[in-house]
């Protein structure tokens, strides 16, 4: 069986002008994990369009599409192509989840929800000539999952390919994030056996990880656990976490112990994002009922646009104040007053090569990206990431072992 597996470009991802580095990141973590299910001698192409121009010439027997909300009209674009061929079409997503009749239209078969259920019982539907419409995970465990098929990642194409997920959702119910409906109709924070993430780790070459998960502290007791088991790997990671967790006594400094070095956890201050109602959350729920939900158009659900109306003041003042509040945050002033805090130049560079680097060379990330030399720049971010874990002191003399950043 010939299957293609498309991440189809966020549209934010798509600009002429320059491709912002956080587009050629991490690699579609989540295609892969489900060509792990299909048989060895199937035939498996993974396509990512924000790092590849995709192919569509091809006559694959099955096509799935991993949508999201930004990427929504590029999918359906894409479903519809490859239906007309004569391919079978699934879409999948959080898109999909939170808008199932919208994405049925341009599917054959749609999936709702998190796949580790739902996707094993379509393949043997398909393979025995009935597929399903709908599917719908109800079942929710990590529990024997096959190994994600890293082979059919093309990491040569980013700069954090060892990105890797041991969880699924997050304990806490925000109004505001689809989490809520995707993993509805079962448990919303779940996560793999120690022994299994640590046996992923081991795949991984190479020394840095990014972990993926919402939130990788969410459930103290395995983070523990999966923190002693990586003491003496020599990993260097990143990862996300909440305020409240990184306080949780020792838990934080495991982490430290076990190679983190780059904590982003979840207030705003550094990345702004423009509060947007998605469809299938409470928010969008409430401000629809309110009447203040002034566009359904998708392309602008970037959380860079304001697609309603504001309690207190106008969607142009909301707007105009996002842009300011990047601009005067990612000053060159603002930077250098930041970095001072360092005692020793050398952690002021670091700063200033660390925070400059996300933010103020676009275009030197675009020639990167577009001349293929991603990976080329990790062993630099491998070099800022260790200096970031040797031992020192602020100038408030708080001892350093991790740099925490705002995300």
């Amino acid at each position: 069986m010939k299957v293609k597996m498309i991440l189809p470009a966020l549209t934010e991802a798509t600009s002429p002008f320059w491709r912002p580095i956080k587009y050629s990141l991490f690699p579609p973590l989540g295609l892969a994990t489900l060509a792990g299910y299909l048989n060895a001698d199937d035939e498996i192409e993974i396509q990512d369009e924000h790092v590849e121009r995709l192919r569509l010439d091809d006559e694959p027997d099955l096509v799935v599409l991993q949508v999201y909300i930004t990427s929504a009209y590029r999918a359906y674009a894409l479903a519809d192509h490859y239906r007309r061929k004569g391919a079978h079409v699934a879409l999948g997503g959080l898109h999909v989840t939170s808008l199932p009749n919208e994405a049925a239209q341009h599917a054959d078969t749609i999936f709702l929800g998190p796949g580790e259920d739902t996707w094993p019982q379509f393949l043997a539907d398909f393979r025995a000539g009935h597929p399903g419409q709908r599917y719908e995970s109800k079942v929710r465990t990590l529990i024997d999952r096959p190994p994600v098929r890293r082979d059919l990642i093309k990491r040569r194409w980013y700069l954090v390919p060892n990105s890797i997920v041991v969880s699924r959702g997050c304990p806490h119910a925000c109004d505001f994030c689809y989490k809520e409906a995707f993993f509805a109709g079962g448990k919303s924070f779940y996560t793999q056996t120690v022994d299994a993430a640590l046996a992923e780790i081991e795949r991984l070459p190479g020394r840095h990880l990014y972990f993926l998960d919402d939130h990788l502290f969410g459930h103290p007791q395995f983070a523990a656990a999966l923190f002693a088991g990586m003491h003496g790997m020599n990993r260097l990671w990143q990862a996300a976490a909440t305020v409240k967790s990184i306080l949780m006594p020792g838990l934080l400094e495991k982490a430290v112990q076990s190679g983190l070095r780059s904590l982003f956890v979840g207030f705003e201050t550094a990345t702004f994002h423009i509060l947007t109602p998605y469809p299938g959350t409470a928010l969008h729920r409430r401000l629809s009922a309110e009447g203040r939900v002034t566009s359904s158009h998708w392309d602008l659900y970037d959380t860079r646009h304001v697609v309603f109306q504001p309690a207190r003041l106008s969607p142009e003042s909301l707007e105009t104040g996002y842009w300011r509040a990047y601009r005067e945050f990612y000053r060159w002033g603002s930077i250098f007053t930041s970095a001072s805090a360092h005692a020793r130049p050398i952690d002021q560079l670091r700063h200033l090569a660390y925070a400059g680097g996300w933010k103020k060379f676009e275009p030197l990330w675009d020639a990167v990206i577009r001349a293929k030399r991603v990976p080329q720049m990790l062993p630099l971010l491998e070099n800022l990431l260790a200096g970031f874990g040797a031992q020192g002191t602020s100038r408030s003399g708080t001892a350093r072992r991790a740099t925490v950043r705002e995300a």
